[in-house]
């Protein structure tokens, strides 16, 4: 276990690392993944538009709302691999993505809408309930605060002391890895910086780099 874990975190995005202006990014996926994903595309830039003069709290729940009407559907079934990240822009023009991919959209977007890096986290759980590893994006109003959970599979933004159904394991933002030993801050475990795919992902966010599927869901 300590092995997948360690290579799923291997794989942390960058921070602030859309450089392309919205056009470029609309037209790039309409171009790959074709019109409808295209529409798609202009409605995720749209929520970034319209969503930046709304306070934290409601910037949580657009992008968790938004996000959240794509389609679930595993790594193996639609790149036909194990594991597979999909950047914001795959996730986008494809619709469907798994756990990562949600919550790797959902951290991104908030960052765009402004909110400190410092008050986010992507969470490596296990759903105890489905007896699977599990992704989340959680927010911490306060750093001493219980943090809000955002979830595919769960549409309610709840707090981490609600949802006994997740066991965190390690959590991550842009610049710090935390043990998670329990459902609070965690020990600080070391620099994201120092994760091995680090570069390579900003990369791929930086220049829109995109894949396409191996099946069509």
């Amino acid at each position: 276990m300590k092995k997948i874990i360690f290579l799923l975190i291997c794989c942390l995005l960058a921070v602030n690392v859309f450089a392309a202006s919205s056009t470029q990014q609309i037209e790039k996926i309409t171009q790959f993944y074709g019109e409808r994903a295209g529409k798609r595309a202009i409605a995720w830039r749209a929520l970034i538009k319209d969503s930046q003069h709304l306070t934290e709290r409601q910037k949580l729940n657009a992008t968790n709302t938004f996000f959240n009407q794509f389609v679930f559907i595993s790594d193996k079934k639609l790149w036909n691999h194990k594991d597979y990240w999909a950047t914001s822009y795959e996730f986008v023009g494809i619709g469907a993505g798994d756990c990562e991919d949600f919550s790797i959209a959902k951290y991104q977007a908030l960052l765009e809408l402004g909110i400190n890096d410092n008050k986010l986290r992507l969470v490596y759980a296990k759903d105890l309930e489905l007896n699977q590893f599990h992704m989340v994006v959680t927010y911490y109003p306060k750093p001493s605060a219980i943090p809000l959970v955002l979830d595919n599979l769960n549409n309610d933004i709840l707090p981490a002391n609600q949802r006994n159904d997740l066991l965190p394991l390690y959590s991550f933002n842009g610049s710090k890895l935390w043990l998670m030993k329990k459902k609070g801050q965690g020990q600080i475990a070391g620099k994201a910086s120092r994760l091995s795919l680090w570069n390579d992902l900003r990369n791929r966010y930086q220049h829109i780099k995109l894949n396409q599927p191996r099946n069509i869901f």
